[in-house]
C-alpha cells in the first residue's frame, strides 16, 4: 500500500521549509531510515529520512519549492503501484506571481537587463549552498553577482568556480558642477581651528558603512530570542566550581584514548548536567499552557557556532550514556552542523541547553533561555585564580557557570540546589565514569 511522506515539523516554531534537493528520485528504491530529500529550514539544511521502505512512486513537490509543514511531498509504495489521489503540490520558491507584461514592458526589460542574471534572493540573502558560500568567501566573490544553476536558481559550487566578473566600461568623469555664489558667512569669533596636515594623521580614510541583510538563521534567532526575553521571566544563579579534579581526570583518560577520541571539557560538563537534571525534574521541563511538562528523557542541547549564527545540537538520553559515547555523538553532530548537513534528530528535542564560551577566554556571561525549555546553562572559562582555603590563599583552577531559569517553572532555591548538585559531579568527577 502506498504511503505518503509529509514535510516534517523540525522545531516547535517551524511553519514551512524549502525542499532543496531530492536525494531519491522517482522509480528508485528507498529503505526506511535512508535520506529521501534535503530540506532547508530557518536553522540549517536538514537531511530528511524516509518513514517507509519501498519505491519512490511520485514526487509531489519540485526542488526549490517552499512547503508548509504537514504537506505531502512524496509517495512511497510497491513497484508498479498506481498513485490515485495526489495532493496539490507547493509552488516553487523561485516562481514569483506577477501579472503578464505588455510587449513594451518586455522589450524594455530585455534592453535594461544586466549582462549576468540576478541572483535569486531568499530570506534576505542570496540563495546558495553552504559550500558555495564558503568558496565565494575564500575567493572574495560577491554572491549576488553570481547566477545560480541549482534548484530554484540556487548558487552551487560550480557556479562560483566558473564565475568571471564582468568588466564595466570606462566612462568619462562628469564635470564638477559650478557652485552658485552665495553670501559669505560671518567670520567666527575666537581662534581658528587648527587643521592637521595629512602627513600628521596619515591621510587614512574610514571605510564606508556596510549593510548586511539578515539571513534566515539570524532572523530566526532574533525572533525567538526576542520572544524569550520578553515573555519568559528569567532569573539567574551563578556558581564558581573547582575544576582541577575534572581536568586531572580528563588528562589521565585522554592518555588512554586515540587522538580522534579525546574527551573535551565540554563532554564532562554535558554528562554532569545530565546527571544533575535527573535529580531536578523542574529544571528538565517546559511550560505548555497551564501545565508544566517534566520530561522523562534528559536530552541536552549544546549551542554550536555556525555560519551566520548558532545551532543547538542534541544528545539524547544523555544521563544514560557513557562519556565516550557522548563525546563521539557531539563530535559527529558538530561536524555535520558546520557543513550544513544536520539530521532532524540532531537539532530537535532538547529538554535543556548549554552554551559554553570557555574556549574564548570568557570569565562569565548569561544566556537567554531557548524556548520551550525552562532553563539554560552559560559556562565560562576555567581560569587560575587565588582562592582562600582554610586560612591560606592558594591558586586553583575555577570555572564560573550561570543558570538562566524560567520563574514560572522553578524558583531560586531549587535552581541553587541544582547548581550545588552540579558541583558534586564537576568537583568529584569519578561520579561521571562510575
Amino acid at each position: 500500500m502506498a504511503e505518503t511522506i509529509s514535510m516534517p515539523k523540525l522545531g516547535f516554531d517551524m511553519a514551512e521549509g524549502t525542499l532543496v534537493r531530492w536525494v531519491r528520485h522517482e522509480g528508485e528504491t528507498v529503505e526506511k531510515g535512508q535520506v529521501l530529500a534535503e530540506i532547508e529550514t530557518d536553522k540549517a539544511t536538514v537531511e530528511v529520512e524516509s518513514s517507509f521502505s519501498g519505491v519512490v512512486l511520485k514526487h509531489l513537490v519540485e526542488q526549490g519549492s517552499i512547503v508548509p509543514v504537514g504537506t505531502a511531498i512524496a509517495v512511497v509504495g510497491e513497484a508498479g503501484e498506481k498513485v490515485d489521489a495526489v495532493p496539490a503540490a507547493a509552488e516553487p520558491a523561485a516562481k514569483a506571481e506577477a501579472a503578464p507584461a505588455s510587449d513594451a514592458q518586455a522589450k524594455a526589460s530585455a534592453t535594461e537587463a544586466p549582462a549576468q542574471p540576478a541572483a535569486v534572493m531568499e530570506g534576505g540573502r542570496v540563495k546558495a549552498s553552504p559550500l558555495a558560500r564558503k568558496l565565494a568567501e575564500e575567493r572574495e566573490i560577491d554572491l549576488s553577482a553570481v547566477s545560480g544553476s541549482g534548484p530554484g536558481g540556487r548558487v552551487v559550487r560550480k557556479d562560483v568556480e566558473s564565475y568571471v566578473p564582468a568588466v564595466a566600461p570606462v566612462a568619462a568623469a562628469p564635470a564638477a558642477p559650478v557652485a552658485a555664489s552665495a553670501p559669505a558667512a560671518p567670520a567666527a569669533k575666537g581662534p581658528a581651528p587648527v587643521a592637521l596636515p595629512p602627513a600628521v594623521w596619515g591621510g587614512a580614510k574610514a571605510p564606508a558603512d556596510e549593510r548586511v541583510p539578515l539571513d534566515k538563521l539570524r532572523t530566526a534567532i532574533g525572533r525567538r530570542m526576542v520572544e524569550s526575553k520578553q515573555q519568559v521571566p528569567h532569573f539567574y544563579v551563578t556558581h564558581n566550581y573547582n575544576v582541577e579534579p575534572m581536568l586531572e581526570l580528563r588528562k589521565k583518560l585522554n592518555e588512554l584514548l586515540p587522538d580522534d577520541a579525546k574527551l573535551t571539557v565540554n563532554d564532562f560538563i554535558i554528562k554532569a548536567v545530565a546527571l544533575a537534571l535527573r535529580r531536578f525534574p523542574n529544571i528538565n521541563a517546559s511550560l505548555a499552557g497551564s501545565e508544566i511538562v517534566r520530561h522523562g528523557q534528559v536530552n541536552v542541547g549544546v549551542a554550536v557556532a555556525v555560519e551566520g549564527g548558532l545551532l543547538t545540537i542534541v544528545t539524547r538520553d544523555t544521563d544514560l550514556k557513557p562519556l565516550r559515547v557522548i563525546s563521539a555523538e557531539v563530535r559527529e553532530m558538530v561536524a555535520r552542523a558546520r557543513v550544513g548537513r544536520v539530521k532532524p534528530d540532531d537539532i530537535e528535542g532538547s529538554t535543556f541547553s548549554i552554551s559554553n564560551l570557555g574556549m574564548f577566554d570568557v570569565e562569565h556571561f548569561v544566556a537567554i533561555i531557548n524556548p520551550p525549555e525552562a532553563a539554560i546553562l552559560a559556562v565560562g572559562s576555567a581560569m587560575k585564580v587565588p582562592v582562600v582555603v582554610g586560612d591560606e590563599i592558594k591558586v586553583q583552577t575555577r570555572m564560573k557557570a550561570t543558570l538562566s531559569a524560567d520563574h514560572r517553572v522553578t524558583d531560586g532555591a531549587e535552581a541553587a540546589q541544582f547548581m550545588q548538585a552540579l558541583a558534586e559531579y564537576l568537583e568529584e568527577p569519578l561520579r561521571l565514569v562510575l
